[in-house]
């Protein structure tokens, strides 16, 4: 991790920002018109297909009538799924593009009256969403993009109680994904991961923050936190160039590996690390 701060020492928020409103994530999950209930729907279909664990994971159905914070909705799609199992969610997003999108996800699908949207810097959250307590705050795949995760994890508190739970996905270092990007695009040079990690760690290359994390570190980072649950999930089985053609075909090594043994593989080697943690008991 202290290669990654310094690696990292050098970026803004407004570099992270500039990066996601210059293609918010999947927002090329759909060939439909944008904006469409038919876009968002294929968007979300495409979605949950590739990363069936997350439904199962944010367990949507649970927070019905409960209140729910996600930070980094991007485009909506967990946040649409918390609205319809019954939350009043509070969506918060550094993306000024990506909000715009949510929002008129939202409009399209009738669910306006249950989602606040806020465009913030996680890092400085109460200075732009009030604070109060929430029963789930939810963060998927987002904190790992910020200049400074810690402060994000610090401002987190002021929105849990005793009772409150808090959802976060962060990369797995030690994951089939890191071990790809090395040996594809670094060949070999480990001296240059994190660097890599952050070029090749999204769709669109060049993202100028991605911190990765061991259950040790993701641990630290969760200082005044108790872990109840780590889960590690997801590895892409698909040929990239199939998959940006809208088609499923696996890579030859990932075919030819059986469901069993590939299921494995995930639960140890997965992108996903996905945790469960309380507040700690004072």
């Amino acid at each position: 991790m202290e290669s990654a701060l310094r690696q990292f020492a050098g970026k803004s928020i407004e570099d992270v920002r500039a990066y996601w409103n210059a293609r918010p994530c999947n927002i090329r999950h759909s060939t439909k018109p944008l904006g469409t209930r038919e876009y968002f729907d294929e968007v979300e279909s495409r979605k949950y297909f590739v990363e069936p664990h997350i439904p199962r994971f944010a367990e949507f159905e649970r927070w019905k009538g409960k209140k729910v914070l996600e930070i980094g909705c991007g485009i909506g799609t967990d946040t649409m799924n918390f609205a319809r199992a019954g939350a009043m969610v509070t969506a918060v997003d550094l993306s000024d593009e990506s909000l715009q999108v949510a929002r008129k996800r939202a409009e399209v699908l009738g669910l306006q009256s249950s989602i606040t949207f806020i465009q913030a810097n996680a890092e400085r959250l109460s200075e732009y969403v009030p604070v109060e307590t929430y029963d789930l705050v939810y963060s998927f795949g987002v904190i790992h993009h910020t200049p400074h995760p810690e402060n994000v994890i610090r401002e987190i508190h002021k929105y849990m109680g005793s009772q409150s739970e808090l959802k976060i996905m962060v990369y797995n270092r030690y994951s089939w994904k890191v071990l790809w990007i090395l040996l594809k695009y670094g060949k070999g040079a480990f001296w240059k991961l994190d660097e890599l990690v952050a070029k090749y760690s999204e769709a669109q290359t060049g993202c100028p923050v991605t911190y990765t994390y061991s259950r040790k570190s993701v641990k630290d980072l969760l200082h005044g936190f108790t872990v109840t649950r780590i889960i590690v999930d997801h590895i892409f089985p698909y040929s990239i160039q199939q998959y940006k053609q809208h088609k499923y075909k696996k890579v030859w090594y990932f075919a030819v590996l059986p469901k069993l043994v590939f299921r494995i593989l995930e639960k140890t080697a997965g992108w996903h690390m996905c945790i469960n943690a309380k507040l700690d008991k004072e």
